[in-house]
């Protein structure tokens, strides 16, 4: 099924119910083994492996509701103003990648799911500075000490198909002595402070921000069906994320690597 089919026949239908056991052809063998070799691998019964397929099924769909999720200003803000490498792990279509180009002399956005590594390059201006390629979080293609700070936004969770203890020890490997990890809008801070991580979160109101109240409705359907209701009553294209029970994009951990 491609990408464009699964748009039009299945437009309005929540994430759980978009996808079947025959989409998984998608796949490669390396990612099959990665996310396939689990006890469920069933798209209406594990999120993990309907996530996945929505990135390399329907990427522009997965392109719009990143787009109305904006990281508060503080993370950019608090980020180094310039090191001379950064890796960034699990870079999707660019939401955190677009704030790290210019800070430093040489960026390597490391995604798995090649659509999302194509939109990303249509995304960023062609540079010097500027390496995308594919990798797993669990074997980073890279030499001990490669950056100075190696970075993950909403990737890394505890579960191994995401990264786990492996992958967050092949970040920190890949870290330069002196260089940080950061977990950017992490979905398991406790994990992370278990593992010498120090968290921040930022204060303030936040919404997600729609183009429209139909798009807020259309991307709620389908990832947030609980929330249709109430954001059709409220009748405003801004969504509190409290409303969709999802942990504001505000916070991050960090740990300075010895």
């Amino acid at each position: 099924m491609t990408a464009d089919a699964v748009g039009q026949a299945v437009s309005a239908v929540p994430l759980m119910e978009r996808y079947s056991t025959a989409d998984l052809r998608v796949f490669s063998a390396e990612e099959s083994a990665h996310f396939l070799d689990r006890t469920i691998a069933d798209p209406q019964r594990d999120a993990t492996v309907a996530w996945e397929l929505l990135y390399r099924l329907e990427p522009d769909l997965y392109d719009r509701l990143v787009t109305a999720e904006h990281l508060h200003p503080g993370i950019v803000e608090w980020l180094p103003a310039h090191v001379p490498r950064i890796i960034e792990v699990g870079a999707g279509t660019g939401r955190l990648t677009v704030e790290l180009v210019d800070r430093c002399d040489q960026l390597t956005a490391v995604e798995p799911a090649t659509p999302l590594r194509e939109r990303l390059r249509a995304k960023l201006s062609p540079s010097s500075n500027l390496r995308i390629i594919s990798g797993f979080f669990d074997a980073l293609p890279f030499p001990d000490q490669s950056a100075e700070l190696v970075i993950a936004c909403s990737a890394l969770t505890p579960e191994a198909a995401h990264g786990g203890d492996r992958g967050l020890a092949e970040m920190e490997r890949v870290c330069a002595a002196g260089g940080m990890v950061v977990i950017v809008w992490p979905n398991h801070p406790e994990w992370l402070v278990a593992h010498g991580y120090r968290y921040l979160s930022f204060p303030g109101p936040m919404t997600m921000n729609f183009a429209s109240l139909t798009e807020a409705v259309e991307l709620a359907t389908i990832f947030y069906p609980q929330a249709v209701a109430e954001i059709k009553a409220r009748g405003q294209r801004q969504v509190p994320y409290d409303l969709l029970d999802v942990n504001p994009p505000r916070d991050l951990a960090y740990r300075t690597i010895s």
